[in-house]
């Protein structure tokens, strides 16, 4: 019997339940080593050759070599693991969730101290917030990246 998951309709979020820790275990692992420096310094300097060390899906050694954090997400991770990675790289974590919505460090920055994202219109998939599908990613630094997609 599957379990109902009525939160899979949430826009703009990937729950971090137990089919997902699962998941996204070796991801997570892999993460939490980077909490020493002599793992920090091995990673830099072979990145593929430390990743494939780690019985991580290709998948997932591909999203950390991309450094793309969305993509990390839907394969498992954790943003408070994956914060390791954004770390090693020497960003702040107002940069590496900036990265997540195509928002500059200082735009993410001015959202979260003006209350962050309103539930207006994000409530389910379908309604017309700024956290829906459509409407991602926001901001001016995903607005370049669109630009440069369209080019």
């Amino acid at each position: 019997m599957a379990l109902e998951k009525p939160y899979l309709d949430v826009p703009g979020t990937i729950i971090f339940d137990a089919e997902q820790s699962r998941k996204g275990y070796w991801l997570n692992q892999f993460c939490m080593s980077l909490m020493k420096a002599e793992n920090r310094e091995r990673f830099k300097a072979d990145e593929r050759a430390y990743l494939d060390e780690w019985p991580m899906t290709e998948e997932q050694k591909q999203a950390v070599l991309a450094r793309d954090l969305n993509w990390c997400m839907r394969t498992g991770g954790n943003i408070y693991f994956l914060a390791k990675i954004g770390a090693t790289d020497g960003k702040s974590f107002q940069q590496m969730a900036g990265s997540m919505t195509g928002m500059t460090e200082d735009e993410y920055r001015a959202m979260m101290m003006g209350g962050g994202r309103s539930a207006e219109g994000n409530r389910f998939v379908g309604e017309d917030g700024d956290a829906q599908a459509h409407r991602q990613p926001q901001g001016t630094a995903g607005k370049a990246g669109q630009q440069k997609k369209e080019d």
